[in-house]
Order: structure tokens, then C-alpha cells, then sequence
């Protein structure tokens, strides 16, 4: 249980966050980050001392957190653990350029890092707990160090940052329940990651087996219709975040761009799946939208055909683009696809509707799971 406490008796404003819990009611004491920890990184690892394959990753600041794809020597990682800094289990490591003030607990794992891009903050003291002060750097806002646009997070930005903290069961009361709503993020994108493979399994499942059948096919062409995007196409490229607005879209990962208040050229005749031409990349669309790219092709299908039936057999034959070319006519009409009944095609298509449905649910609790620590982050925080 949080309780809401910014003031005391007097009505004078405390150094305390909006939200506590219970039984708390010292102020937190303020510092500069400098004055409790120190800013550390590994020693410089040259481009002939890595390898593609190794004994020990090395982590570079786009695969901190992720997949290596470099390493060092058992060797040449032990002689420099031992004679140069090297971070403690638990520190907080931040990257410092590209994707700056990136922040992960170091895992304690036999690892190497990018010296000053990535830094950890040495913390020998008792007065924070490293779990604690891993959610302080997480929700920092790196741009307000300066007016422009920030490239790098140098060392003295680090020592000079001012941090507020209670006493040591408080930060830890904090931090353990922060982590469990962490465990939960985590467990919830794993649960939506073996969905996505349960339904790609599914799907494998059916169009295999109607590839073994004896299952009459058509080519693109006898099934799709498409239409050029030019009057569907966005005139203004500065996108609101109302979602009241008329949707943007792309057919990559990203999907909506933004939403415009544009009226006119709005893409409104029902389902429809829009592909980049150049790239592959789809997207099943059932409500009005706008375009930004010429590149895109919208498709609808031919009497008798059942469009999503298409979009999860196309997802299944796993396109690829051959260069920088439009694809669709010179690929995709000539494509044979497996044609069984309207029934079946429809049954089919209403299974892996419903796959899709169960993602999205599980999706829109991601996003709630996130936004709600976001707003922790920001109110039990200073």
C-alpha cells in the first residue's frame, strides 16, 4: 500500500516524493551523484583483440543488454579483471553514447565492456542500495543536461547529478517492490514472445498441410486487387498524438507513424492489407487510415476469396525483398497460393484471428504494465 505525502504540519514542502509507503516520514537527503559513487569503465580493448567467437563476450554499447557479437580471451579477460577496474554484481552500468543513459544492474557474469562508452558507478558506501540507485538512473532525463541534442553522457555529467534518497530500509522497500513489478514486465513479454511462436507454429501447421494436400492454387494475380496510395497519402508530416485523429501509417514494425487531423483522402472501403514494395513488410488493416510512403501497395482481394486467409499465407511464405526493387507485380501476383474452399479458407482464417486477438490483450497489458511503472518511477521518485 503507497500513501500520498508531499508536506508537513506546517505546510512547509518536504524534500519527499508523492507516493511512500507507510511508516515513512523522514525527509530524503540530497547529494551530487559524484559524492557517493564513482564513475569507472574497463580498459581499453583494441579491434584486433576481438574475434567473432570467443570465451568472453564483449559488450559494445548497441549489444549491452543483448546478443554479443564480439569477444575477447579467457586469457586477456583475466590479466585485465585483475589488474584494471572492473565493476562489482549489481553496479549500475550506463551507456554514455549512441542510445545514451541506458541503464543495467551488472549481472556479475564473466563480461568485458567498451571503455567510455559504456561506465558503471563504482559504489562502496552504505548510503544507497545499487538496486535503488539503478531505478534513480532510469528515469533521468538525459536531454536536460543541455540545450541541444545530447550524443554523449560525459563523466563529469555523471558526478555532478544531483540525486535525492531516503534512508537505506526505505530504498530498499522501493527497489524490491519496483523489482517485482520488473519480474512481472519480464514475464509478460516472455508469455507475449511464446504466443507470437505458438501462432507461427500453428500457421506453419495448416499451410504445410495443405501444401501436402492435393489443394487447387491460383496466382496472385487471379486473387489480389491493389490500389496506388497517391490520394490516400498524408500532406502534412508534423503527426499529433491524438489517437481521435486519422491514423498515419507504415507497413514496418512501427505501423503508426502518428495521426493527422487531415479529412480528406482517407483510406475508408473496409479490411485491406497495405505492403511496402520495395520491402515486403505487411500489415492486415481494419480501420480508415492515411499513408506517408507512395511505396506502399494497398490489397484487397477478388470475389470469393478471403482476404485474411491471403495475409496469414503471405506472413507464412516468408517473402524476401531482392534489392531495392518494387516486388509486387514482378513477385507477388506471379505467386501460386493454396486455394481450398470459402469455408475452410474462412475457418482458418477465424483460428488465427483469434491468436492475433489473445495478442493483442496481452499487448495492451504490456503497455499498462509499463505505463504504471512509469508513473511509479515518477512519484515515488524526486
Amino acid at each position: 500500500r503507497l500513501i500520498a505525502m508531499a508536506t508537513n504540519k506546517t505546510d512547509k514542502v518536504l524534500n519527499v516524493p508523492t507516493l511512500r509507503f507507510p511508516g515513512f516520514t523522514e525527509e530524503w537527503q540530497k547529494s551530487a551523484l559524484g559524492d557517493i559513487c564513482t564513475v569507472q569503465m574497463c580498459k581499453r580493448i583494441f579491434a584486433h583483440q576481438t574475434s567473432e567467437v570467443g570465451d568472453v563476450p564483449f559488450y559494445k554499447i548497441g549489444t549491452i543488454g543483448g546478443i554479443p557479437d564480439s569477444y575477447i580471451s579467457k586469457e586477456l579477460f583475466d590479466e585485465y579483471r585483475c589488474k584494471y577496474n572492473y565493476p562489482q554484481q549489481g553496479e549500475v552500468m550506463i551507456t554514455c553514447a549512441g542510445t545514451v543513459g541506458k541503464a543495467i544492474p551488472f549481472d556479475g557474469a564473466d563480461s568485458y565492456f567498451q571503455d567510455s562508452n559504456i561506465v558503471w558507478l563504482s559504489n562502496p558506501t552504505d548510503k544507497i542500495n545499487n538496486k535503488f540507485l539503478y531505478y534513480i538512473i532510469s528515469r533521468v532525463d538525459w536531454s536536460r543536461l543541455n540545450s541541444t541534442t545530447i550524443t554523449r553522457i560525459y563523466n563529469d555529467d555523471l558526478r555532478k547529478l544531483g540525486i535525492s534518497y531516503p534512508n537505506r530500509t526505505e530504498q530498499k522497500k522501493i527497489a524490491d517492490f519496483l523489482s517485482l513489478l520488473d519480474d512481472r514486465i519480464a514475464l509478460q513479454s516472455k508469455l507475449i514472445e511464446d504466443l507470437k511462436k505458438l501462432k507461427s507454429a500453428i500457421r506453419a501447421n495448416i499451410f504445410q498441410r495443405l501444401k501436402n494436400a492435393p489443394t487447387h492454387t491460383k496466382s496472385g494475380a487471379e486473387l489480389l486487387l491493389y490500389e496506388q496510395p497517391t490520394k490516400y497519402i498524408v500532406e502534412d508530416y508534423e503527426y499529433s498524438s491524438d489517437k481521435t485523429q486519422t491514423p498515419v501509417l507504415t507497413a514496418n514494425k512501427s505501423l503508426i507513424l502518428g495521426y493527422t487531423s487531415e479529412n480528406f483522402g482517407v483510406y475508408d472501403k473496409g479490411n485491406c492489407i497495405i505492403l511496402d514494395d520495395f520491402t515486403l513488410d505487411m500489415k492486415f488493416i481494419t480501420f480508415p487510415f492515411k499513408v506517408k510512403s507512395s511505396a506502399i501497395k494497398i490489397l484487397t482481394t477478388k470475389c470469393g476469396v478471403n482476404l485474411r486467409f491471403i495475409f496469414e499465407q503471405l506472413q507464412w511464405m516468408g517473402l524476401t525483398p531482392l534489392g531495392h526493387n518494387r516486388h509486387y507485380i514482378s513477385m507477388v501476383e506471379p505467386m501460386q497460393f493454396y486455394c481450398p474452399s470459402i469455408e475452410v479458407q474462412r475457418n482458418i482464417a477465424q483460428l488465427l484471428d483469434k491468436a492475433d486477438d489473445k495478442l493483442r490483450n496481452e499487448l495492451q497489458l504490456l503497455e499498462l504494465l509499463i505505463k504504471q511503472k512509469s508513473f511509479l518511477l515518477s512519484a515515488m521518485f524526486i
